[in-house]
């Protein structure tokens, strides 16, 4: 049932009017879908038509792309699922050439990897693919479940690109926007990816964590290389480790941005001048006098003088 109704939602995405148009050589005449939307969902109506069968674990290899960062995280409840129940939905592997694993997982890696830790076989549907159909197929039924997180989609959305998938295609495969698609791909451009990896998937990040750490990498003050991993804390979740990171390079902007001011130094205090051995002392400068007593006792000088202002501005005026 669920790969019928994934089979007719892809029909579906390739004849919706206002979907972004690809170049003619890649849209099917008859129905006006992308031809990777539209073999995919001949590919899968085929698929949901035959039975599963089952794969021997070690006859399985791990597939050129990983759309997952690590496929083991979260892995008990399934283990246990498969355990109590069995597994309920089958992987779809392809067969591959030359030496080695007979097949190669297009989607389904950890059903796989349960019951390797289960040790039993593996229900898979087994299809004739190239590597086209495969990536598109892996994209396609992961974008169902759910599964990828923000980064993880971006990652994968640059591997498709580097397989010769265009911008249409992939939002198409991604199920997402013009917009978003440009955001996905900006992030997993700009962020190096030694970074990426050591953070991890960050489920419960979202978007726009990752938006503002690709914003800080850009600042001319960000360290580089070492210097930015050393930044990335060892212990935490995902989420916890994208967090803690920003945080540090909010605060080496932060301290990048504020004006440094030299330290103002204290004036050196002014020379007065005593009158002889009196405790009295005076300094004058431009249209300024200062009187200064050393003594409690002398305090009364300085009423005396402010008392004799206007008889001694009268006195200099004559003589002037």
């Amino acid at each position: 049932m669920k790969r019928d109704l994934l089979a007719k939602s892809l029909a579906q995405m390739g004849s919706k009017t206002g979907d972004v148009p690809l170049a003619s050589p890649r849209v099917d005449e008859a129905t006006n879908a992308p031809r990777s939307l539209k073999s995919m969902s001949d590919v899968l109506s085929q698929v949901s038509s035959q039975s599963a069968q089952e794969v021997d674990i070690n006859d399985i290899a791990e597939s050129e792309i990983a759309d997952r960062f690590d496929v083991t995280e979260g892995l008990e409840d399934l283990i246990e699922s498969i355990r109590t129940s069995g597994q309920q939905l089958p992987a779809l592997l392809r067969f591959r050439r030359g030496p080695g694993p007979r097949y190669e997982v297009v989607y389904g890696r950890r059903r796989i990897a349960a019951c390797r830790v289960l040790g039993i076989k593996v229900k898979a549907y087994v299809k004739e693919m190239d590597h086209r159909e495969a990536l598109v197929s892996q994209a396609l039924e992961n974008s169902a479940r759910l599964e990828r997180s923000f980064i993880e989609q971006a990652i994968f959305a640059i591997k498709l690109e580097e397989q010769g998938f265009s911008r249409a295609e992939i939002g198409d495969v991604l199920a997402v926007d013009k917009g978003t698609l440009s955001k996905l791909i900006s992030v997993a451009r700009d962020v190096p990816s030694a970074i990426i990896y050591k953070i991890g998937a960050a489920h419960d990040a979202g978007r726009r964590p990752w938006l503002e750490l690709r914003r800080l990498i850009k600042e001319d003050e960000t360290p580089k290389d070492t210097a930015l991993a050393s930044l990335v804390p060892e212990a935490g979740t995902a989420a916890e480790k994208l967090g803690t990171l920003i945080e540090a390079l909010q605060r080496l902007q932060a301290d990048h941005q504020r004006p440094e001011t030299a330290p103002v130094k204290a004036a050196p205090p002014a020379l007065l001048t005593r009158i002889d051995d009196a405790p009295v002392s005076f300094k004058s400068k431009g249209q300024r006098l200062l009187i200064e007593v050393s003594d409690k006792k002398a305090r009364g000088f300085i009423t005396f003088v402010e008392g004799r202002l206007e008889s001694l501005y009268d006195e200099w005026t004559q003589k002037r």
